[in-house]
C-alpha cells in the first residue's frame, strides 16, 4: 500500500493495488468539507489519474456516520459572503470537473450522511455504491444559498429535470432506497457489505482494457453533457443575488439556532 504525499489534515490518499483511495477524514465535523480540501481534491485526483497502475478511483469518507455532509458551514461567514462566494464556489466547480474530466473510472462509495457539496462530490463519480443506511440531500433552499449552474451537470446527466427539480425545490432527505428508484445510485448494500462490494466492481473494472474505458467514459460525458447554450453570466448573477440577500443571513442563524428559517425573498 502506498500513501501519497498530497494529503491534507482531512484527506487521506493511498493507493492500494491497482485503487486509487481519496478519504475525506474529518469525523467530527461528519466529513464535511472545508476550503483546504476543496483546494485539494482537483490536484489529488489529477495525481492518481496519472498514475498507470491506478485502474479505479474510490472517494468516502472516514467511519460510518457519513461519506461526507457537504461543505463546511462554520467557514461561511468568511468564504461565502458576499464577492467571496464566487471564489469559493469556483474550487467547488473545480473539483467536480476533476472528477469528470479525469479519464480514469470514479466510484462514490457512500455509507450515512451525504449531503450538499457531499452529495455533489458523489455525484461527480461516475458510478455510486450506498449503504442502506445512506441518506441524501441537497439544502441550499433551505439556507438560501446561490446555486452555481455548473453543479447541476453531472446531476442532469444522471436524472431527468423533473427528479433534479425536486431533489433542489424540496431540500428534502431521501432514502437510499428513493434514490435507487429515481436513478441516482447504482446499488445498494448492507452497511457490512458495502466496502467489499465496492472493491469488487472496482477489480471487474480495473481487469478490463484502460484505453477503451478512458474512450467510453469521455464518449459517454461528451454525448451526455448539454450545457454549451447557457448563458453563464446570466446564472452566476442569480446566485450572487442570494449570497447578497437577507434570506441568506436568515438562513445561516436558523441553521446555527436549530429552526425553521423564515425567508422573504429579500
Amino acid at each position: 500500500m502506498t500513501y501519497l504525499d498530497l494529503d491534507t489534515p482531512s484527506l487521506t490518499t493511498r493507493i492500494e493495488g491497482q485503487i486509487g483511495w481519496v478519504i475525506i477524514n474529518s469525523p467530527k465535523k461528519l466529513n464535511s468539507l472545508n476550503e483546504e480540501m476543496w483546494q485539494a481534491f482537483p490536484q489529488i485526483i489529477q495525481k492518481l489519474d496519472q498514475d498507470k497502475d491506478v485502474r479505479a478511483i474510490l472517494i468516502r469518507g472516514v467511519g460510518e456516520k457519513a461519506f461526507s455532509a457537504g461543505a463546511d458551514i462554520s467557514e461561511f461567514d468568511r468564504v461565502r459572503e458576499g464577492d467571496a462566494a464566487q471564489n469559493y464556489n469556483q474550487l467547488n466547480t473545480a473539483t467536480f470537473k476533476a472528477l469528470q474530466d479525469c479519464q480514469t473510472p470514479t466510484i462514490a462509495m457512500i455509507h450515512g450522511f451525504c449531503l450538499g457539496g457531499g452529495f455533489l462530490l458523489a455525484l461527480s463519480a461516475d458510478l455510486r455504491l450506498a449503504s442502506k443506511d445512506a441518506q441524501f440531500s441537497i439544502p441550499p433552499a433551505k439556507l438560501g444559498l446561490g446555486f452555481d449552474v455548473r453543479w447541476l451537470s453531472p446531476l442532469l446527466q444522471i436524472v431527468p429535470p423533473h427528479i433534479a427539480k425536486e431533489l433542489l425545490f424540496t431540500a428534502d432527505r431521501f432514502s437510499a432506497e428513493q434514490c435507487m428508484s429515481k436513478g441516482l445510485l447504482n446499488s445498494i448494500h448492507t452497511p457490512q457489505d458495502l466496502e467489499e462490494a465496492t472493491k469488487t466492481l472496482a477489480k471487474t473494472i480495473g481487469s478490463n482494457a484502460p484505453l477503451t474505458l478512458k474512450n467510453v467514459k469521455s464518449a459517454i460525458n461528451a454525448l451526455a453533457a448539454n450545457d454549451h447554450h447557457i448563458d453563464f453570466e446570466a446564472e452566476d448573477a442569480l446566485a450572487q443575488v442570494c449570497y447578497n440577500s437577507k434570506d441568506y443571513e436568515e438562513g445561516r442563524l436558523a441553521f446555527a439556532e436549530r429552526r425553521a428559517p423564515h425567508f422573504k425573498g429579500e
